[in-house]
């Protein structure tokens, strides 16, 4: 199956991330969001992303307007996927957010079109029949900084179609990714069945107030030599979306640790406008955070 025609549903960090590259590398790529407003935001965020590309990728600003130009913005999903041959969607990480996305995704995208899911803890199997093309439907999931953390972990569920699941890991290779084939579900995939955990664990000790984030990442730093910390990597991510994830934890396993752990990242961070690194500050202030400062190890 022969892809051009690329639509990115929700343009969120990740989305708008994903939408780029995949213009980048030459697809004409529709992005969907819900107004108009959520749309001027991911305009900016795209933008935003240049000085990476010139600086891990070497990007000069003609290819990077190149691929700007082959973006378009829509908040009529009807029109954004009237040419689609796959629909990306990056929409927030919420069942009931999701599901009637799907069902309505189904009714306005051609025949022909492939769905692919970027959700990060839920699984497509949840989702299949409300596509109303359960065939057609997979995940394909990214990691943060997807140019230069280029991991795209492509999973099927048990409807799939091998052809399809195919069809998305040359996709996957096309927009310059390492294709990771994942053949059973697995909530998490690969890389969050790792991360998740740790992010979690790193969460739990500020809430019992074990330690102060900055410590705790330093802790991990200095102790394995990794060159950032669970609560710099949360910065990266989105303190939304590790909202979102949390949020699903405590309602799932009533835990009391959870539900302080929803309530922190509220009112301290999401009630307060920090967001993590897009917004300036999350747990630590940008562009100059604490951790990349040479004392911080010492």
């Amino acid at each position: 199956m022969n892809f051009k025609n690329i639509t990115v549903a929700g343009s969120g960090v990740l989305g708008s991330q994903i939408a780029f590259q995949t213009a980048y590398k030459g697809f004409n790529v529709s992005v969907y969001d819900i107004s108009d407003e959520a749309l001027a935001k991911a305009k900016e965020r795209i933008t935003n992303l240049k000085p990476y590309y010139q600086k891990d990728l070497g990007t000069t600003d003609e290819e990077f307007e190149e691929g700007f130009k082959r973006l378009s913005f829509y908040s009529n999903l009807g029109e954004a996927v009237k040419d689609a041959d796959l629909v990306i969607e990056a929409i927030p990480e919420v069942t009931k957010i999701k599901t009637p996305f799907y069902e309505e995704l189904g009714k306005v995208a051609p025949e022909k079109t492939l769905f692919v899911t970027n959700s990060s803890t839920l699984l497509p199997s949840q989702f299949a029949e409300a596509t109303g093309r359960p065939g057609k439907f997979l995940a394909l999931h990214f990691a943060n900084e997807i140019w230069k953390n280029n991991t795209a972990e492509v999973m099927k569920h048990p409807g799939t179609e091998q052809a399809n699941f195919d069809h998305v890991m040359e996709f996957a290779k096309a927009i310059g990714m390492v294709a990771l084939p994942l053949q059973k579900e697995q909530p998490g995939y690969i890389l969050n069945s790792l991360l998740v955990p740790f992010l979690d664990a790193a969460e739990l000790l500020l809430v019992k107030e074990v330690s102060d984030a900055h410590t705790i990442d330093k802790t991990w730093m200095i102790a394995t030599g990794a060159p950032m910390g669970p609560f710099a990597i949360l910065d990266v991510v989105g303190i939304t979306t590790a909202y979102n994830i949390v949020q699903t934890k405590a309602e799932a396993t009533g835990k009391e640790e959870f539900k302080q752990l929803v309530e922190l990242l509220k009112t301290e961070y999401i009630d307060k406008g920090k967001l993590g690194r897009e917004t300036g500050e999350g747990f630590y202030k940008y562009p100059n955070p604490a951790f990349m400062e040479k004392d911080f190890l010492k």
